[in-house]
Parts: C-alpha cells; sequence; structure tokens
C-alpha cells in the first residue's frame, strides 16, 4: 500500500465503493473499445496505469477492445533507419518500405509490448493486427498517400470468439486489402477503432486523448463541455469551438453514434485512471457524445 493509498479513509473508500457498484452491475457482460494513443501512450507511468485500468474493467467482467496506435515511436524507427519522409498536403506518403517499418512497429513491436504488461498485471490477453483472420479490410485512400488506407469492412468473429473466453483483444490497425488485394494499409487507428465498436455492436466508445475533452475555450480547461448531443456538433464546428485536430476525433464518435453505439467518449489519457473515472464514477471525465 502506497502513502497516497493509506491516506484515505475507510470512510471515503466505502463511499468510492458504493458509488461504484452500479456502475459494475451496469458494465458486467457490455462490449467496451478503447482507442489508446498520445500521452498514455508515451509516459510510462500512464501506460501502466491504463494497463491497470484495463486488467480490472477485464477481471469484473467487462469485454474490453484495446484498439492502438504508434505514430511516435513509427516516426523514432523512420529516423532510426535514415528514411526520409515524404509528405502530401501536409499528410505523410508511406511507400512500401515504409509500410514495413509501419508493420514491425505497430504489430512486431508495440502491440507485443502492450500485450506482455497486461500479461503481467494479471491479464488475459491476445494481440492481432487488422490483417489476423481478415479483421479489417480496407482500400487506399482516394487521395494517393501509398499504402494509407480506409476501412471498408470489419470482419468481427475473431474478437467476438476471444471476448467470449475472458480474453483481452489488442488490435494494432494495419489492414488487409479488399479480395484480390494483397497489398498491406496502414489505417487511422482513431478510425478503426470507431469502425470496430459499430461492427461488435459495443456499448461504449472510449478514445483517450491529450486534452480535457472539448473546450469551449482552448486555453481554459474549465471551459469543458462535458455532454454534446450529436445534433449539435454541425454549430460547434460552425462557431470553431471543435476545430483543428479535434475535428477528426468528433467525427470518429460520429462515425461510431451512427453505426449503433450508444455511448461515445473523448477522455484526457493524461490523468491517471480516466478510464475508471469514466466508467465507474458519477462526475466521468472528458466530453461524451451521444
Amino acid at each position: 500500500m502506497n502513502k497516497e493509498t493509506s491516506d484515505i479513509s475507510t470512510e471515503q473508500w466505502s463511499e468510492v465503493l458504493v458509488q461504484a457498484l452500479p456502475y459494475f452491475k451496469q458494465w458486467c457482460g457490455k462490449i467496451v473499445v478503447v482507442k489508446y494513443g498520445g500521452n498514455a501512450m508515451l509516459n510510462e507511468e500512464l501506460k501502466q496505469a491504463v494497463m491497470e485500468d484495463i486488467v480490472l474493467l477485464n477481471t469484473i467482467g467487462i469485454k474490453v477492445v484495446l484498439v492502438h496506435g504508434g505514430g511516435p515511436e513509427i516516426n523514432h524507427m523512420l529516423e532510426r533507419v535514415g528514411k526520409e519522409s515524404r509528405f502530401v498536403d501536409g499528410l505523410r506518403y508511406t511507400d512500401e518500405e515504409t509500410m514495413e517499418i509501419v508493420q514491425m512497429v505497430l504489430t512486431g513491436k508495440l502491440n507485443k509490448d502492450i500485450v506482455g504488461i497486461l500479461l503481467q498485471k494479471g491479464g488475459k490477453a491476445v494481440g492481432l493486427s487488422g490483417v489476423d483472420s481478415g479483421l479489417i479490410r480496407a482500400v487506399k485512400t482516394q487521395k494517393d498517400l501509398g499504402f494509407v488506407g480506409e476501412v471498408t469492412e470489419v470482419h468481427p468473429e475473431i474478437l467476438n470468439s476471444l471476448l467470449n473466453e475472458g480474453f483481452i483483444p489488442v488490435v494494432s490497425t494495419v489492414a488487409l486489402g479488399e479480395q484480390g488485394d494483397t497489398a498491406r494499409y496502414n489505417i487511422n487507428a482513431d478510425t478503426a477503432a470507431a469502425k470496430i465498436a459499430v461492427a461488435l455492436k459495443a456499448e461504449k466508445f472510449v478514445q483517450l486523448t491529450n486534452v480535457a475533452g472539448i473546450l469551449r475555450n482552448i486555453d481554459d480547461p474549465s471551459t469543458i463541455i462535458k455532454r454534446i448531443e450529436r445534433t449539435a456538433i454541425g454549430s460547434l464546428k460552425a462557431t470553431g469551438i471543435i476545430s483543428g485536430g479535434m475535428i477528426p476525433k468528433i467525427e470518429c464518435c460520429e462515425t461510431a453514434l451512427a453505426g449503433g453505439v450508444p455511448r461515445t467518449h473523448i477522455i484526457d489519457g493524461r490523468v491517471p485512471h480516466s478510464l475508471l473515472i469514466e466508467m465507474f464514477s458519477d462526475r466521468g471525465i472528458g466530453t461524451m457524445v451521444y
């Protein structure tokens, strides 16, 4: 027991557990898809906290699918091998050599590192890529970015099988081309996670990010918008409240909602155990889009 834990009184612990109990019952047996990236992936302390959260959710019967990206790690490896990056309208062009490195980093290194930590913490985890069992199918993006793809199909049978056996699937977003196309494609992890949530009929889709949520004033975390109805997204974009890097995040929420996922969340991965705060407390954290 660390000092922080020992400073919490028995009464406080009881209050926390009593508040969490209804949520345990609510989410037990339900599917939650978590997109994992950003600071929560780079900072070792935050990484350990996220993995502890995932194992706890799995232990109490919540079916968690963890979908991860790995942009910074890919960039680091490209620098190490002296591979010069090419950009098209600000977007990285992924040639065949770069795609090999992407697959090596995402599927060969990061995916197995995450699985290893989950196992160390007592979880049952299995690492997959979008190629395994034809989980994710893709086509090249309309803008020619080389081996960068858009998801066309998700075949979730392998995920359902693993979830029903109590495993935590950990998915890296390298996808297989459509029938007859043997190419591998790098897929945006947020988009892939949203499409997986739809295919699994998940109850919740959570994106761990590097911001507190959607803010009315980007410089003031106290202006966070805790709940946004889907119909309000257009006006928030029009007024510039949703802008820049938050646009693709909110579009992934829209994709999940349109596909039948009831709740989507953008939460701050820089806060230790933010996932548990969202799942098991009345106050929640970040922004819920519903």
